[in-house]
């Protein structure tokens, strides 16, 4: 019987040594978003905002560690905090002109932060 399972147990050590059985299936989003006076927004573009920003994030600097506030300040301008790795970068603002803030926009707010971040892991 332990001649048996000798094998599989040998597969098992040379996975696990290797990365392959570990490797957590997703370790790019590490990083938190809030939206602070988010009544200024409809609810649609409050639930998409930082799914947005983290799936940017995640796509632009996998596996750095961030925290996003964003606020609302008018149903067509935001603005965020972001700390990177521990340090804090200035104030991002984002305005619509011409209208308020739809799915294309708020998509480009969060590829900007996402630049921002990945920058800033750089340094």
């Amino acid at each position: 019987m332990r001649a048996a399972a000798l094998p599989f147990i040998l597969l098992l050590g040379a996975l696990g040594s290797s990365g392959i059985a570990m490797k957590p299936h997703h370790e790019a989003t590490v990083g938190q978003c809030r939206i602070t006076a988010g009544s200024k927004l409809p609810a649609d573009t409050i639930q998409a905002l930082c799914s947005e920003v983290k799936r940017a994030i995640a796509k632009a600097a996998p596996g750095v560690r961030f925290d996003a506030e964003v606020k609302a300040l008018s149903a067509s301008r935001l603005s965020a905090m972001l700390t990177v790795n521990g340090r804090k970068l200035p104030e991002q603002h984002f305005a619509v002109m011409d209208s308020n803030l739809d799915a294309a926009s708020v998509r480009r707010f969060a590829e900007s932060l996402a630049e921002e971040v990945a920058t800033a892991a750089k340094r």
